[in-house]
């Protein structure tokens, strides 16, 4: 092989060289979009996990969560950070997922009429569902998502104390939030300012039924 061959050779070893390191180095700055939620955050029926009477959900007190995020003055960037979390559950709305019996005796149900429990997010400034969706994955729960659909079945007992009524409701075991969303600047200053701000109620897959007693 003479010299301008091995020449050209190299040369096109070296532009592929290149053209991997600009790829992988593409790759690596990819960033999420703001998009609203999309269909495939929903959970369905059948990837739902049933945990009925869940005592102590909401007892505990809301939980802080870390708002700290890595400074980047190379560029302009934004992100949100989840500031709170609390235990909550979320009922769904339709009839035939709820009842009440007593004086005494036993409650027993089951979900006569399928449906859906969606998330709901509020809040000021910029922001985006998606984008909060897929966040709270990472910093609520994997099991978190933007609805969970339910079907009928579900069946539940549970005795009840004397000269007390029982009461059960059909839902989601998930979370209320609190969010905020940040950005940075560029250059020198690199200071960091909020431009969003609100709440969230996520539920997740765990569903079942709760039970609660009252006098009357």
């Amino acid at each position: 092989m003479g010299i301008s061959s091995r020449r050209a050779v190299t040369g096109a070893a070296t532009a592929l060289l290149l053209c991997l390191v600009t790829a992988g180095t593409a790759t690596a700055e990819e960033t999420p979009s703001d998009s609203t939620a999309s269909d495939s955050t929903a959970i369905s029926a059948d990837q739902t996990t049933e945990i009925n009477d869940r005592q102590g959900w909401e007892d505990t007190d809301d939980q802080p969560l870390s708002d700290k995020h890595p400074t980047m003055c190379d560029r302009p960037e934004t992100w949100y950070t989840y500031t709170s979390k609390t235990q909550y559950f979320i009922p769904s709305w339709w009839n035939g997922t709820s009842d009440k019996d007593g004086p005494g005796g036993t409650v027993a149900v089951s979900v006569t009429k399928g449906g859906t429990i969606s998330a709901e997010f509020s809040g000021s400034g910029e922001w985006s569902a998606g984008a909060l969706l897929a966040k709270a994955k990472t910093t609520i729960s994997i099991k978190v998502g933007g609805s969970v659909s339910i079907s009928v079945g579900h069946n539940y007992s549970h005795p009840i104390s004397p000269n007390k009524y029982g009461h059960v409701q059909y839902g989601s075991w998930g979370y209320k939030t609190h969010w905020k969303k940040w950005r940075s600047n560029s250059g020198s200053s690199c200071n960091t300012v909020e431009i969003g701000h609100g709440s969230a109620t996520l539920p997740t897959s765990e569903t079942g039924w709760k039970y609660w007693e009252t006098s009357s």
